[in-house]
């Protein structure tokens, strides 16, 4: 500590600093007068436990001393005369942190009858972990203790029998206790030990109801609106229109069973749909007998479009329902793409020219891409960014629907398929020597993948963020289906079976992807290629397939026509599930919008 004095007293004066208030006799105040009953004036003091900043800095403490001159034993401020400081020295450095110490580690294990438990018990062993690996060695332990089981007790008199419970189901009419009747649920103990529930033994009692019954409509009609919990008997020579209840609630029930030659049709109210996976079944739906090398799909499934090898090009608007052949030329189209709005259009030849729409293929304008032997084209979700590969060729790409095209930088190769995600950044291309390459960069540059040299690449499809991407392979020992979930970084061969595949198509997501063989079969996955079904689809040589953003809508080209799956309606009023005379379905509202058959009869479902 440093001590400041303000102002020094004449002779020497001795501080007793640990006392606050303290008398000292014989130093008087310079040029002081007067004298105390002794004859002498007495020194007084006193310790403050501050000090100021500006004298103390680090803090401190004032002593402030005086003659007592009204002797009253303290000195008052008015006798102050000299003040003075005792301030704290500035703080030292902080030492080194020391070592972490080490942790203790407990041991139980099962301990065996013997000189330490008579009756087996549990050794409990305890140490420092010396080489910190958290595991109690042999060589840590420094304790050990054990708990140990006590003798076993003698058996004790056996007990009474307690009586046995009994449960009594019985039909419970309509009526109070159940409005559409059920059964009534007693139950109680036996205490005559007869093994009948006596109706003095019960004391319990419940129920369990009926749900509402149905109540069935006789439509003679054309149209009708449901009521929840009511069947409806469409009995017309035109097509019945049922149309779902617009507010059910969870469990609500629509029966509707085809009486008349018209049939039915169910239609639906904004927000809902039908999931009709167990009614689906693959439709041929246009049977115009020829090549029909490339199909595509708007993001819903309700939008298609089509090209014929040598032929035309067809669009539906309503999932496959009916087609119409456009005003495109005829030549040997080879591929088409479509925007998720089905509005804008992109179709290549073979040998050909690249021509589009945007007016959902009313017109085609043919662009200025060069004539080459064309085999794939993809679109970005808005139908701005294009990309075209061709065999014995390269990779072009657009940035504006098709007015202009421009070669990337991707080697000369036979290109065979390519795919792209929904902004168009994120590319993938296959060809037919084995080589998967892919930009992520709208085609600036390439990079080939990792994925396996096979014998031919045939067809790549990717979601919607470039991420997930699918593959299918042909040729001797390379079969099968290879999926990617890093952009193409790595790829694994699926459990796919071992076909001749033709086309793939993923859902937006990646999770639902679909292929196709020139052998004849359809295949699909739920779980991103993990595990694969062979779907119930009629033999044909398939070419193409696209798919919805949701994989609920599937439609595949083949040499005898084109075919179309749908596994639930259209979400809302352009959705609809329709039946002939004698099909029947009950549907449940399951929430969210959804209505799901819980039973049908019949085959002619047809799912928009």
């Amino acid at each position: 500590m440093r001590i400041i004095i303000r102002k020094s007293c004449p002779v020497l004066t001795v501080l007793f600093l640990c006392l606050p208030v303290f008398l000292l006799s014989g130093c008087g105040s310079s040029g002081s007068t007067g004298t105390s009953a002794a004859g002498k004036y007495t020194v007084a003091a006193r310790v403050l436990n501050s000090a100021p900043a500006s004298a103390c800095p680090n803090g401190g403490i004032t002593v402030e001393t005086g003659v007592d001159t009204n002797g009253n034993g303290v000195l008052d401020p008015s006798e102050v005369q000299n003040t003075q400081y005792v301030c704290n020295g500035a703080p030292g450095t902080n030492g080194t942190n020391g070592t972490n110490g080490q942790t203790s580690l407990v041991s139980i294990t099962a301990e065996p009858a013997g000189a330490n438990c008579t009756y087996g018990g549990s050794k409990i062993s305890s140490g420092l972990d010396a080489n910190g690996d958290g595991i109690l060695q042999a060589s840590e332990v420094t304790g050990t203790s054990y708990i140990c089981n006590g003798s076993n007790g003698t058996n004790g008199t056996n007990g009474t029998n307690g009586y046995n419970t009994l449960l009594d189901t019985t039909a419970e009419p309509a009526g109070a206790n159940c409005a559409y009747g059920g059964l009534k649920v007693t139950s109680g103990q036996d205490t005559n030990r007869d093994g009948i529930l006596q109706a003095s033994e019960v004391t319990s009692t419940s129920y369990v109801c009926n749900g509402a019954g149905i109540d069935w409509v006789d439509v003679t009609g054309t149209s009708v609106q449901a009521a929840s919990n009511t069947g409806y008997i469409a009995d017309n020579s035109s097509q019945v229109t049922i149309t779902l209840p617009p507010v059910p609630s969870m469990g609500d029930i629509v029966q509707v069973t085809g009486a008349g030659a018209g049939g039915w049709k169910i239609a639906q109210n904004a927000g809902q749909s039908i999931d009709a996976r167990a009614l689906a079944s693959w439709t041929r739906t246009y049977a115009l007998v020829g090549s029909w090398p490339s199909v595509a799909s708007s993001s819903d499934g309700t939008h298609l479009v089509a090209v014929s090898s040598g032929g035309g090009i067809y669009t539906s608007s309503n999932s496959g329902s009916t087609w119409a052949q456009t005003s495109a030329p005829t030549t040997t189209w080879q591929a088409v793409a479509s925007s998720s709005d089905g509005t804008h259009l992109v179709a290549a030849s073979f040998n050909g020219g690249i021509y589009n729409s945007s007016d959902s293929g009313s017109t085609w304008a043919k662009t200025s891409a060069p004539t080459a032997f064309w085999m794939s084209v993809a679109s970005s979700s808005d139908g701005t960014h294009l990309v075209a590969v061709a065999q014995s060729g390269g990779i072009y790409t657009s940035s504006n629907s098709g007015s202009t095209w421009t070669l990337t930088s991707a080697p000369t190769t036979n290109w065979w398929s390519v795919a792209s995600s929904s902004d168009g950044t994120h590319l993938v291309a296959a060809s037919s020597v084995g080589e998967i390459y892919t930009s992520s960069n709208s085609g600036s540059t390439w990079a080939k993948t990792s994925a396996p040299i096979v014998s031919y690449w045939q067809a790549v499809a990717s979601s919607s963020d470039g991420t997930h991407l699918v593959a299918a392979s042909t040729g001797t020992g390379s079969w099968g289906i290879y999926t990617s979930s890093d952009s193409g970084s790595t790829w694994t061969q699926t459990s796919a079976p071992v076909e001749n595949y033709t086309a793939v198509a993923s859902s937006s997501d990646g999770t639902h992807l679909v292929a196709v063989s020139s052998g004849g079969g359809i295949y699909t996955s739920s779980d991103s290629g993990s595990t694969w079904t062979q779907m119930s689809a009629p033999f044909a040589t398939y070419a193409s397939v696209a798919s919805s953003s949701d994989g609920a809508h599937l439609v595949a080209t083949a040499t005898g026509g084109i075919y179309a799956f749908t596994s639930s309606t259209t979400i809302g009023t352009a959705g609809s599930l329709s039946g002939g005379q004698y099909d029947a379905v009950e549907l449940q509202y399951i929430g969210g919008g959804v209505f799901m058959p819980i039973s049908y009869a019949g085959s002619g479902f047809v799912v928009q």
